[in-house]
């Protein structure tokens, strides 16, 4: 089928979430639970200890991410009403939608300040991390290039170089913040993307590798940076300043062993290990439930990637190049971040500030992350990639007419055979 194929009909009906969950890929929905669930008691337990020092409560923290997680679900829901194609329709209205937070976030008076890093837009009492809109956004402009210009990505040099221009700019946008580690993430992602739709291997390894080595030259540009490589190389060298976080997140898992000192019972998260419940949320699991915890949550990462990625690949099939591109996306950017996440906190990776997804407290992740799954839940349920591949690559609605024409055709032919007299 060709990169131009038609898109999956927007005519579909949606059943809202809870009329229609069985329509729902149940192995997306399992996973995204199960890690949701996992994070609000991690979350709880993570904070009770800043809670009470910052506001004199205990579960601060997790009330406050209770109530971020009502406002994630409904947007999800409303989300899940919008046809894939709308999203396609949109894709240029994104691209300009990223440029704009990531430059509103500059101007004086409009950006807020945090730990020496303007990455925060106040709107009223409500405050957004201009990033994580951005990615997602970013990814769904992405989409739309690769659905629109398949065959100049895969020949031109110029189809494939308008892509990595834009993430230049918008990666410039975000070091002037400064925020390295979503630049890294977005980089990746759009270049994962880029891979995925039909760049070819050659050009796709040269040009990724410049990029990268680019990056590298602008880490190493900055003092803070080379600490952190440093410290990162060798933590135990100055574990009271540059290697402190990576310390206590090491000295953590050392103390989980196989099962953990159990829910509550850490130590690290003591004022011990700086931002336990964000930043470094997987080292207090590892503390709290040990290696066995530590392995069920990158067997759920890995499951939930998976199946975003698997359910991309089958989109990909059936010729719904635009929602076969959008989750490839979603699973990229969610995978990367996770990867990231973990690997700084076991000391893989040099540390970077980013927050473990559907986990870690976090406003603006949270509402971020469902919206993307979502936009995957909708694309799985138009196509019908659960329960339903008789003909793979029919209109949903032309097989349910299908079936309802033969359970028609049985009930005529039975009420006939009531009908006929006995011999």
């Amino acid at each position: 089928m060709s990169a131009h194929a038609t898109p999956i009909r927007p005519e579909v009906k949606t059943r809202i979430f809870l009329g229609g969950g069985a329509d729902y890929d149940p192995w997306l929905l399992g996973c995204t639970l199960a890690l949701l669930a996992l994070g609000l008691v991690m979350v709880c337990s993570a904070s009770t200890s800043i809670g009470t020092e910052l506001a004199g409560s205990p579960t601060y923290f997790l009330r406050r991410q209770l109530v971020a997680l009502v406002v994630a679900v409904i947007g999800a829901v409303l989300v899940l009403r919008l046809p894939i194609q709308t999203w396609q329709q949109l894709s240029p209205l994104a691209l300009a939608a990223a440029f704009a937070a990531l430059s509103l976030v500059l101007i004086e008076g409009l950006g807020h300040e945090v730990n020496g890093s303007r990455r925060w837009l106040r709107l009223g009492p409500v405050a957004m991390q201009a990033s994580e809109p951005a990615k997602l956004a970013v990814v769904v402009y992405l989409a739309g290039y690769l659905t629109r210009h398949q065959v100049q990505v895969e020949r031109d040099l110029a189809g494939f170089f308008k892509p990595i221009l834009v993430l230049a700019l918008l990666g410039a946008l975000l070091l002037l913040e400064p925020d390295y580690g979503s630049t890294v993430v977005l980089f990746a992602t759009g270049f994962g993307m880029l891979f995925l739709g039909g760049v070819p291997i050659g050009r796709f390894v040269f040009s990724s590798a410049f990029v990268f080595a680019c990056l590298f030259g602008v880490a190493t540009l900055a003092p803070y940076r080379v600490k952190r490589l440093t410290g990162f190389l060798d933590p135990w060298a100055d574990r009271f300043d540059s290697g402190f976080q990576l310390t206590q997140a090491l000295i953590a898992f050392g103390r989980g062993e196989w099962f953990g000192l159990g829910l509550g019972n850490g130590i690290q998260k003591l004022f011990y290990l700086p931002e336990a419940h964000t930043d470094f949320v997987f080292a207090v699991i590892g503390e709290e439930l040990g290696l066995l915890g530590s392995l069920l949550v990158i067997v759920l990462f890995t499951l939930l990637v998976w199946r975003v990625l698997y359910l991309a690949s089958l989109a990909k099939r059936m010729g719904a190049e635009f929602a076969a591109h959008l989750s490839y996306g979603v699973g990229l950017l969610l995978g990367i971040q996770a990867f990231v996440n973990m690997g700084v906190a076991m000391g893989v990776l040099p540390t970077k500030g980013l927050t473990l997804p559907l986990v870690s407290y976090g406003n603006n992740s949270l509402l971020v992350t469902l919206a993307a799954l979502a936009m995957v839940l909708r694309m799985a349920y138009e196509i019908k990639l659960t329960g339903d591949t008789e003909r793979p690559g029919a209109p949903v609605e032309a097989r349910r007419s299908a079936r309802a024409g033969k359970a028609s055709k049985k009930a005529v032919a039975g009420r006939a055979r009531q009908r006929r007299p006995a011999a």
